[in-house]
């Protein structure tokens, strides 16, 4: 009998991938997405061609902020995997809406977890998306983040995400739950949103290559993080719900590259040759070309946050060894993945 697996957040960037890999592993995936007035299912359109032949693919409307429509959706569908994707995810945004950021990224991890609790869903598995902002501090002699480290987090988003990891722990522990978290560092890829560093970096220079006259405003050139692909992070997200035991598990590739590091790794992939000049807020990007250089990239503060996370990189032992986690992708394959997407989309819309 095929299992079946529910995704919240299954239109974003990591549910779209998450969906693709248990389709092909034979699963039944239904997937949750809010009601919107506008179409939001651009990354599983490819997917979801119409419901009237869908035979293993399935969406059904709910919020992570009711109670009922997630108690609902759980009980019509008594899943054998639940993975909770679902959140407010830009820690920036996190500073302006805080209180719906804790409403969905905080307790809508409990509501799920209620929802198994009151319906006696003891054999259902539940994967709870963690982050790296938990380790919002870095102590004098840390050079990396494990699943031991000191969780200290930065933002609101943060903070949200905290709860939701400690209380996946206690439902473990407390109800016997298969509930686990994936402490997953950042991972991009072409499905990433537009609003994030660096889809907006590889969007700005798939334009620029076409012809763009445009700046591209940063914030915190020097902030340096741990950046995978979430195609191979997926893989680890269902990994995680295989194991004999529960547990919690950090990903990450081991390696952080600083903002600024990312920008020229895109234009080393593109054969475009800048410098830069300036620090902090006064720093700039110049394109060279022949004796001539153009200014297209500028600091903007707007783009710092309140409070800032210079260094993120996870220590990711556990999860090699007890997982047998293997990457596919480092950064240059993922800056060409992210150039050679945005430079077709570019094309067609620019």
């Amino acid at each position: 009998m095929k299992k079946k697996a529910l995704i919240t957040g299954i239109t974003g960037q990591d549910g779209s991938y998450l969906a693709e890999f248990l389709l092909k592993k034979g699963y039944i995936v239904h997937g949750i997405k809010r009601k919107s007035s506008t179409f939001n299912t651009t990354r599983i359109d490819h997917i979801y061609k119409d419901f009237h032949e869908a035979r293993n693919f399935f969406l059904h409307y709910g919020d992570l902020t009711d109670s009922n429509s997630l108690f609902n959706v759980v009980n019509k569908i008594k899943p054998n995997e639940i993975y909770n994707l679902g959140a407010q995810s830009h820690v920036g945004h996190s500073f302006e809406i805080p209180e719906y950021t804790s409403e969905v990224s905080g307790l809508g991890s409990l509501r799920i977890l209620e929802a198994m609790r009151f319906l006696g869903l003891k054999k259902t598995k539940f994967y709870q998306a963690s982050t790296s902002e938990l380790f919002g501090e870095k102590k004098k002699g840390v050079n990396s983040f494990n699943e031991k480290s000191l969780m200290v987090p930065k933002s609101p988003y943060g903070v949200s995400k905290l709860y939701s990891y400690y209380i996946t722990k206690v439902y473990r522990e407390a109800y016997g739950f298969f509930a686990c978290n994936g402490i997953l560092f950042n991972h991009e890829s072409p499905r990433r949103g537009e609003t994030f560093v660096t889809r907006k970096i590889t969007m700005y220079f798939a334009k620029k290559i076409l012809g763009s006259k445009e700046i591209l405003y940063l914030g915190n050139l020097n902030a340096k993080r741990d950046w995978g692909h979430a195609k191979d992070y997926t893989e680890m997200q269902w990994k995680i719900l295989q194991q004999r035991k529960p547990d919690d598990y950090v990903i990450a590739t081991g390696k952080a590259a600083s903002v600024r590091e990312f920008v020229n790794e895109c234009c080393n992939y593109l054969n475009l040759k800048i410098i830069w000049t300036g620090k902090g807020i006064n720093e700039r990007a110049y394109l060279i070309k022949g004796k001539k250089r153009e200014l297209i990239i500028k600091v903007d503060k707007k783009y710092y946050r309140p409070l800032e996370i210079d260094f993120l990189r996870g220590d990711a032992r556990k999860a090699y060894k007890k997982l047998n986690y293997k990457l596919k992708n480092n950064l240059k394959d993922l800056v060409k993945d992210m150039m050679d997407s945005d430079i077709q989309i570019a094309k067609k819309n620019y």
